[in-house]
């Protein structure tokens, strides 16, 4: 039978897996339990993890430490009240649950990748609209958002843009949840024109070949709520840019833009003028009623929508998200439009470097004659850049070249496998109950002394008293090998305990006679 005082001895020696989980996150900034935390270091630590102060999500939590604690220092009860609805996002953050789990190792790459494409000058800015010639050609921005609402920016990621063809896949998605998909490519096709954007050219069926073209996009501006007023069509559709990005931002227009597009637009009227009498009297046509020039009018207010690459990543994350917005938790499109939206997207996106984009770096991804390159990682991320200089086809150069040094240095590519790639898995290290693999992970940690890592196992609520076949546990480790930051950590906030002995008998205070050390017991 066994005696109330082991039952005693158990409970003792794992009692930090009963600290209330408020606790645990606090403590996981601390070194003696004592202690205040510096907000800053919360702030920074949320950071570090892509929580930007600005998200929705934790805005009040952050709002709550900046305002309402008045010193630096933060008392558990301070933050146990700032933190108020907020602890399982924290609890999420700080034991590394998120989609990209070890988010600054993440974006220290994408920042080298930035810095390395920075120095390249290829290519010019669109003339053909004059006001997008008169554009710093130099400017370059990249963007990252997760489905998870982490987000990343380097560069000129505030500079405003118009949109230009990156409205294309966004309005095929707002048609698709009008029309269904039947009848939406009863108008237009799904097949790659494999010719220029703006060729006056149809299918064999007398549509436009697909939704990411002018001609495609032309018509699918005649079939967004064509029975509205031409202001209540615009206002629809920039309700719906509103939603994709979450409201964080306000979406824009610009005016000068939309009437140098309107005003150089012979080559889309012919389109549209070419659709019309190519199919007068057949139901491939325009709508019934349609109005050319309000059709033309919409499509160049669309591709003047103004926004910057933070916003556009939110957008991409979105479809990344299967069509629900990471901070709203609102769904904009349907799966099943999600899925079309993207198919579309891999095929036509580029201009007529599609095919080999799909190929080389098989990402769904949009681009735009402003500059924009739009990707989306399906359930993983979005991912903006924009530099307004172009190559010979349209798309920007930088922009490009930044995709492939993706497509070379991460598994994005929708082919990818992590058996036959040499490529980095940012989502590898994801959140993991195996208790095996937690232990194996604590005592290397404490061997190698990763005091963060330490961290997020703790907060975690995994047992650290723990031993390895020799009964050696982490404490033993940390030790013998004089991780004095790590030493403190254990025996002052997770409280292991001090005296299991290993299978020869030994405490961790036996294995050292160093002062230092002998002090944190």
């Amino acid at each position: 039978m066994t005696s109330w005082f082991k039952i005693t001895d158990k409970l003792l020696e794992n009692n930090h897996i009963n600290i209330p989980i408020e606790k645990r996150l606090y403590l996981s900034f601390t070194e003696n339990e004592g202690d205040k935390v510096d907000k800053n270091v919360i702030i920074d630590e949320l950071k570090k993890n892509g929580i930007l102060n600005d998200d929705p999500r934790i805005k009040n939590f952050i709002r709550k430490l900046k305002i309402l604690v008045i010193t630096s220092m933060v008392s558990f009860e301070e933050f146990k009240y700032c933190l108020d609805n907020n602890v399982i996002l924290v609890k999420d953050i700080l034991q590394r649950k998120l989609i990209i789990p070890y988010f600054k190792t993440f974006t220290d790459k994408i920042e080298e990748i930035y810095n390395d494409t920075l120095k390249l000058n290829g290519g010019a800015c669109a003339d053909y609209i004059p006001q997008l010639k008169r554009v710093d050609p130099d400017q370059y921005g990249i963007s990252i958002c997760t489905i998870d609402g982490q987000r990343y920016n380097i560069g000129d990621t505030q500079v405003d843009f118009s949109v230009q063809s990156c409205c294309k896949p966004i309005n095929y998605g707002i048609a698709l949840e009008e029309l269904s998909e039947e009848i939406y490519h009863s108008y237009v096709g799904r097949e790659p024109s494999g010719q220029s954007f703006n060729e006056l050219a149809l299918n064999k069926k007398g549509l436009p070949h697909n939704p990411l073209i002018n001609a495609g996009a032309i018509m699918t501006s005649s079939l967004i709520k064509k029975d509205l007023s031409p202001a209540e069509r615009f206002e629809y559709i920039v309700s719906i840019w509103d939603k994709l990005c979450g409201g964080l931002y306000k979406i824009g227009f610009n005016n000068p833009v939309y009437l140098s597009e309107k005003n150089t637009a012979d080559r889309n009227f012919a389109l549209a003028y070419f659709m019309k009498e190519i199919n007068e009297n057949k139901p491939t046509g325009f709508p019934e009623g349609t109005d050319i020039n309000d059709t033309l009018d919409l499509y160049f207010q669309c591709c003047s929508i103004e926004i910057n690459t933070e916003i556009l990543a939110i957008v991409a994350s979105t479809l990344a998200n299967d069509g629900i917005n990471p901070f709203t938790g609102t769904r904009v499109f349907s799966s099943e439009n999600v899925k079309n939206i993207l198919s579309m997207m891999l095929m036509c996106g580029m201009y007529d470097y599609s095919g080999e984009f799909a190929f080389k770096i098989g990402i769904p991804s949009k681009s735009g004659v402003s500059g924009p390159i739009m990707m989306v990682i399906p359930n993983v991320m979005g991912m903006v850049s924009w530099s307004p200089s172009l190559d010979d086809i349209g798309n920007s150069y930088r922009g490009v070249e930044f995709c492939k040094k993706i497509g070379e240095t991460f598994n994005f590519h929708i082919f990818d496998n992590d058996y036959h790639t040499d490529k980095i898995n940012p989502l590898n290290e994801q959140y993991d109950t195996n208790t095996v693999k937690l232990n194996n992970e604590l005592c290397s940690a404490a061997c190698n002394g990763d005091l963060e890592h330490i961290k997020i196992l703790f907060n975690r609520n995994i047992d650290f008293n723990i031993s390895d076949y020799d009964g050696r546990t982490a404490l033993h480790l940390a030790v013998c090998e004089k991780h004095v930051d790590v030493i403190k950590f254990l025996v002052n906030i997770v409280k292991v305990n001090v005296n299991k002995k290993d299978r020869w008998g030994r405490s961790p205070k036996d294995e050292t006679t160093d002062p230092e050390i002998l002090e944190c017991f």
